[in-house]
């Protein structure tokens, strides 16, 4: 296994003559694999955190934040740390924003003005970003998308089928149903299967 040997000057003080002898060395060997898997794991949770409070699109807390990603609250505020100043450049369209102890990523409000011809009129921010999150599973339970977005998805769902963005179909085995997307989606979103099961992860 390949390692990183480290050199360190130091100083070593005789207790009981209190004399000072220099240029002693002191060798470490560290596994380069621990460091790299340390910067990992510290990158993966920023990731984790990350993606939650998207997918959320609400404030959460940090003791949510440490149920869903398995981790500890020091770990968590770190995480919260680097996120802050992430978002904190000023050439960012996102922010983190705080309220009550709790986070939640968003657009600035200074280009509300600018994305609002963007985005189809008839969909909310919110019923935009559940639908963004079928979109990556392209097939989710309904009971797994409350869980990703909270109570209020279920209005969300409403919406989405109202206006003929998703498909709902009964679960064979189960009391709950499958949400997928509708053809009025591909052709409003201009995007296609393949894309989507790039972005998702795994095949239809």
């Amino acid at each position: 296994m390949k390692q990183i040997t480290i050199h360190i000057n130091y100083f070593l003080v005789h207790q009981t003559k209190y004399r000072v002898n220099l240029n002693k060395n002191l060798v470490f060997k560290i596994n380069q694999s621990d460091l790299i898997t340390k910067q990992i794991s510290d990158v993966d949770l920023i990731t984790k955190i990350e993606a939650v409070l998207y997918l959320k699109g609400r404030p959460i807390t940090k003791k949510d934040l440490s149920e869903i990603t398995n981790s500890d609250i020091n770990s968590i505020n770190d995480a919260i740390k680097d996120l802050k100043n992430k978002y904190s450049n000023p050439n960012s369209a996102i922010e983190l924003n705080e309220s009550n102890n709790s986070f939640c990523l968003e657009l600035k409000s200074s280009l509300n003005d600018f994305v609002e011809d963007l985005l189809p009129s008839e969909l909310k921010t919110s019923e935009l970003r559940t639908l963004a999150t079928i979109a990556i599973k392209k097939k989710i339970l309904q009971s797994d998308l409350i869980l990703l977005r909270g109570s209020a998805a279920y209005d969300h769902i409403k919406e989405l089928l109202h206006k003929k963005f998703i498909v709902k179909r009964k679960q064979k085995d189960g009391r709950s149903y499958w949400l997928s997307l509708s053809e009025k989606f591909f052709q409003t979103f201009a995007v296609s299967n393949e894309y989507l099961s790039q972005i998702g992860g795994h095949k239809k």
